[in-house]
């Protein structure tokens, strides 16, 4: 069989350790007026849409599925 990769680079470091980076690059995102800001239409919208695939995907079944969910 084939040889597992190791890790590297960001995938190398605790979760605690990627957490602090991502947090840093959402702040820099923030100051730098570049950050998505969710409007309360936009929020809506995405509740909306995870709550039918929560809905659906409890109902089970592959019609319940798109085209490429569920293959690895």
């Amino acid at each position: 069989m084939g040889q597992q990769k190791s890790k590297r680079g960001f995938a190398a470091m605790d979760r605690e350790r990627q957490r602090e980076i991502a947090r840093e690059g959402g702040k820099a995102a923030h100051r730098q007026g570049v950050a998505h800001r969710w409007t309360s239409e936009e929020a809506r919208e995405a509740g909306r849409k995870g709550g039918e695939r929560s809905r659906n995907s409890r109902q089970g079944g592959a019609e319940s599925r798109g085209p490429n969910e569920g293959i690895l």
